[in-house]
């Protein structure tokens, strides 16, 4: 039944809604703070990746 989900014009008719929703002045504030964000969690996945391989827990006896 969705075998080609998403199509070109599924593609185009998402972004016009984008743009009438959000106006073309907000676009680029939003994706500027979008990229940041990503940067953001991009950067902590990374520090706790290097945090959990360098030092291995150990709980002390209870």
């Amino acid at each position: 039944m969705l075998r080609n989900g998403l199509e070109p014009w599924h593609l185009l008719i998402l972004a016009i809604v984008v743009i009438v929703l959000f106006g073309s002045k907000k676009l680029p504030d939003t994706a500027r703070a979008l990229g940041k964000s990503m940067r953001i969690l991009k950067s902590e996945a990374k520090a706790m990746k290097e945090t959990d391989g360098q030092a291995p827990r150990t709980d002390p006896p209870a």
